[in-house]
């Protein structure tokens, strides 16, 4: 009785603690964006710039409301990932208004459609978009373990979603992929939705699947392989996410689904098979892709030698893009040349983008991309341990699968841009200029957040015991009080 009582105490303890360490990282994560729009303003024209006040307090009253709905409604949930996900979503408003005030990108666009609209305003608000998400999952998402109710349902969404750009009509091609639809004049971008949901059906499957899926009939090579009628999901979802890099030409869609069930199943299952016969299947795919899609082959080039394929005859687009990223990093060096001073604008509209965390390696050098790859780690590890401390299998998978897709896509994009793999299409979480991602990434944030609070939160004091009660009515009625 005494330990449990010792437990919730203790617990009762530690969530005021978590708020205010939150609170604290908040306004580090609020200054330290500040602090670097001032620097680019400085840089540019000599003058603190116009809109910092403005941007300070937009981005402080965001970082508040989530910080209160957060010590409301998920008091125990980890203090450390809404403040690392506000420093991110802050440096990026910062470095697209940096690249907003490009003196080239302005020319070029007055050049070819006669007006320039720029784009931090419209990130801004995306980012009021996203945060309001991440109230609204906190707000309706009460427990976790609901969405489990969901498997079925969300495989079905997930699908939709990922098909919706192939609808005539909806879809747009943009640059060669077909990974947009077109709304009310906005455009939207569903496979960033739909990872999230794919991770619940995947929570889902494998909690129920993976006693047979753990399975093993025979040895090969040291490897204990899967028995053959257990295949059937990997084969389907490896059919699938072929099917999407072959009609949309989406790269790094196809790489992020395949590869999030492949990491899903090796938790669910502690199998290595599985990720070796994933890998094996990813390089296969990806290869006869890129034997006959145009697209991806282009990409592929490009990764290979992009300063050939830059140069005359080829003249390749795909290849000058990567050529100028490369040259972005090379000119950073250690320390970079500083915000705003940089020329990661010669890359063109897709600066800031997809080729965003150029423009980290060019003007904050290797010890800044370092730094927002820490960032990111500290994300992705947070994201583990609530994984590990999950109550329940449901909660340890759906954390992971998110935690896992969020790593795979900052290694897909930071690795594509510094030449590492072939670039993907996909745009760095919080940094890059999109409103479905930020909002997608926001909703994510929001998910793992409630898992942590379910996670931490002390478990409820039981009822006393009675047991203890008629012995004691039995020894006042053998030795009567004195006096009686």
């Amino acid at each position: 009785m005494s330990v449990v009582t010792n437990t919730t105490t203790i617990g009762a303890i530690e969530a005021p603690s978590r708020r205010n360490t939150e609170l604290a990282l908040l306004a580090f994560a609020v200054v330290i964006p500040v602090f670097a729009y001032l620097n680019v303003g400085l840089a540019i024209d000599g003058e603190v710039p116009a809109g910092m006040l403005g941007y300070g307090l937009g981005l402080g009253l965001l970082a508040s409301v989530a910080h209160l709905v957060v010590r409301k409604f998920a008091p125990y949930a980890d203090p450390l990932l809404l403040p690392l996900a506000t420093l991110l979503n802050g440096l990026g408003l910062v470095l697209i208004w940096r690249l907003d005030q490009s003196p080239r990108l302005i020319a070029t666009s007055m050049r070819l459609y006669d007006s320039f609209s720029p784009d931090a305003p419209n990130q801004m608000m995306y980012s009021a978009i996203g945060i309001a998400m991440f109230v609204g999952v906190l707000l309706l998402l009460k427990d976790h373990r609901v969405l489990q109710r969901y498997t079925y349902i969300s495989m079905v969404v997930a699908l939709v979603l990922l098909l919706l750009p192939l609808v005539p009509g909806l879809g747009a091609n943009v640059f060669g992929a077909k990974i947009w639809i077109s709304v009310g004049g906005f455009s939207i971008q569903p496979g960033e939705f739909a990872k999230i949901v794919l991770a619940v059906f995947f929570s889902g499957y494998l909690m129920v699947k993976r006693d047979a899926l753990a399975l093993a009939s025979r040895r090969f090579m040291g490897l204990y392989l899967p028995r053959g009628r257990d295949l059937g999901p990997i084969l389907t979802i490896w059919a699938v996410s072929l099917l999407i890099l072959v009609f949309e030409n989406d790269l790094g869609t196809s790489l992020l689904f395949f590869g999030m069930f492949v990491i899903m199943l090796y938790v669910a299952t502690e199998r290595t098979s599985w990720i070796v016969m994933g890998l094996l299947m990813s390089v296969v795919g990806a290869v006869g892709v890129a034997s006959f899609a145009g697209h991806v082959q282009a990409r592929v080039d490009a990764w290979a030698d992009p300063f050939a394929c830059a140069a005359p005859p080829i003249n390749s687009a795909a290849c000058q893009q990567m050529s100028q990223v490369l040259m972005s990093f090379g000119s950073g060096g250690i320390l970079g040349t500083g915000l705003g001073q940089g020329n990661s604008d010669l890359i063109g509209f897709a600066a800031n983008s997809d080729f965003i965390f150029a423009t980290v390696g060019e003007e904050l050098g290797l010890t800044g991309v370092m730094a927002f790859l820490l960032l990111y780690g500290l994300i992705i590890e947070r994201g583990v341990r609530t994984a590990l401390a999950a109550r329940d299998p449901f909660g340890k998978l759906l954390a992971m699968g998110l935690s896992g897709a969020f790593a795979l896509q900052i290694f897909v994009v930071a690795g594509g841009v510094m030449g590492l793999i072939p670039l993907t299409g996909m745009t760095m979480p919080f940094l890059a200029y999109g409103g479905s991602s930020v909002i997608a990434n926001w909703a994510l944030i929001g998910i793992l957040i409630r898992i942590s609070d379910t996670a931490r939160r002390p478990a409820p004091t039981p009822a006393p015991s009675t047991d203890a009660e008629p012995t004691q009515m039995v020894r006042y009625s053998e030795t009567p009080p004195s006096g009686q």
